[in-house]
């Protein structure tokens, strides 16, 4: 996959990187700034699904730039990166669905709203963690530490 001759996941991986960690935060202040939860709604739905996307794009796009390059083919370190993201992608769909259903069923009770509420921080946060295992695994698989003892 690509743009205009350069690999789409090194391009996409800075959205993913830039919008998971924000989405996942501003889930955090949904839930612990209830006064707050009107006026962050609209943009918590569509974070939500802006992250989703470019979590999803990135995945494939990795996938298809590992597939394309001969260098990645046997690299335990990208094997690491791949593991995560697998596991990156189905947070980050969870973390979209919770974040919707927070979003929309707000008016549902309240054992309904407290148990969305924990979902979401939950899945919040392992985003965050996750987002960042990620890029670093990739980034060490690309740029391994002793590379810049010149």
């Amino acid at each position: 996959m690509e743009i205009n001759g350069l690999p789409l996941h090194p391009l996409v991986v800075h959205a993913a990187v830039v919008f998971g960690p924000l989405a996942a935060l501003l889930a955090i202040v949904y839930v612990v700034r209830p006064a707050w939860q009107e006026r962050l709604r609209a943009p918590l739905v569509v974070m939500a699904l802006v992250t989703v996307a470019s979590i999803v794009t990135a995945f494939v796009s990795g996938n298809s730039f590992r597939d394309a390059n001969a260098f990645f083919a046997e690299n335990a370190q990208i094997d690491r990166h791949q593991e995560r993201a697998g596991l990156l992608i189905w947070v980050t769909v969870g973390f979209g669905v919770v974040a919707l259903l927070a979003a929309f069923w707000r008016d549902r009770g309240a054992a309904v709203r407290l148990g969305l509420h924990v979902l979401l921080a939950a899945a919040a946060i392992a985003l965050l963690v996750l987002v960042v295992l990620t890029g670093d695994a990739g980034a060490r698989a690309v740029y391994p530490p002793d590379s810049f003892n010149g």
